[in-house]
This record gives structure tokens, sequence and C-alpha cells, in this order.
């Protein structure tokens, strides 16, 4: 069975990943998996450039073909932000929930509805050359957090079309509409 290393140690997002590519043969490992993993410094301008940042150091550490990702939330009256400082908006000892409280701060500056959208970048590097996929979903950003299923901005985005929060869904709800998906759904004829 083919290995590929996904460039994460987020438990959330290897279970997610884990789901969609589910039907094709391959073991998905993670940073999780070793003790030595790199402390890849998101440097990009980009959610692409973070993505290829993540699984070019991957690789040349394990020399496993590997998938990676860097995603975020974008609101549009905020121009963009958090975008691709998304994990770590609230600072130096950002979590999820410090994220959030800034995200609903800056938003009650302007009136609803706070529009926006998730991105995800995926990239898939074996070594020879990148391949990459963008997906997005966008919705409507909310003051006051829902649901506990899933983990970021998840609780506060109503995806257009549904009535919860990410954080509402079902985890297979989740991943049928999901950015993540819609990215890695184009990568699986690379990885397959």
């Amino acid at each position: 069975m083919k290995k590929i290393l996904l460039a994460t140690t987020n438990k959330g997002k290897l279970h997610d990943v884990k789901e969609i590519l589910k039907d094709i043969d391959v073991e998905i490992l993670s940073f999780l998996n070793f003790k030595d993993y790199p402390d890849v410094e998101e440097t990009g301008l980009t959610f692409l450039e973070n993505a290829e940042l993540k699984v070019k150091a991957a690789f040349e550490k394990y020399k496993i073909p590997s998938i990676g990702d860097d995603s975020g939330l974008e609101a549009f009256q905020l121009n963009g932000e958090p975008g691709i400082y998304s994990a770590r908006y609230a600072g130096e000892d950002a979590n999820d929930e410090k994220n959030n409280l800034k995200l609903i701060k800056k938003l009650s500056e302007y009136s609803e509805p706070h529009t926006g959208r998730f991105v995800c970048a995926a990239v898939y590097f074996d070594g020879k050359e990148f391949k990459s996929a963008v997906g997005e979903v966008k919705g409507n950003i909310i003051k006051s957090p829902r649901g506990k299923n899933g983990f970021g901005y998840d609780p506060l985005f109503i995806p257009n079309g549904y009535d919860k929060t990410m954080a509402e869904l079902s985890h297979e709800e989740k991943n049928r509409i999901s950015h993540r998906l819609n990215a890695f759904k184009e990568l699986k004829k690379y990885i397959a």
C-alpha cells in the first residue's frame, strides 16, 4: 500500500483528509507518527505558498510523497482577515477560542451579514513536482459560536444554503461541502 504523509499535527484535519481520501488505496501518515517532525514556519504570502513550504519540508525530511494544505477563513468586510493568519490570528498563544473572539470583536464594528469564505490550498509533492488545487466554501460568519463537531472557525461559519454552522454539521455533511473536500478531491487524481 502506498504511503502518503499529511504534513500536519492537527487531528481534526487528519480525520477530515482520511475521510475524503478513504476510497483510494493509500495509508495516510501524519507528523503525529513521528517524534522529530519539522516545524515549518509559514512565511508564504498565500495559502498555496504556505502549503508548498509544508510539503517540501515533509518530503525532504522523510522522503515520503507528501500532501499538505493551508487553509483559513476570509471575512470580506475585513479585507480577507484572518486569511493566512487564521491559526495565529490572536497572536503567539492563539487558540481556537481566542481567534474566534478576536474575529467576533473586529466584525462587531460592521453591520450584518458578515459574509466570507473558507479557503483551502492543497499540495501534493513526490520529490519531482508540486501538484496543487484550491477549494472554497462561501457563507456567513455569526457572532455566537454554535456546535461541537468542528474546529477552528467552524462554530462561527454558516455555509450558503444551510442554517447550521460547520460545527453543527456531522463530519459526513461537512465533508460533502467543505473547502478541504473541494481541494483534496482535485488532488486525488495525482495521489491515486
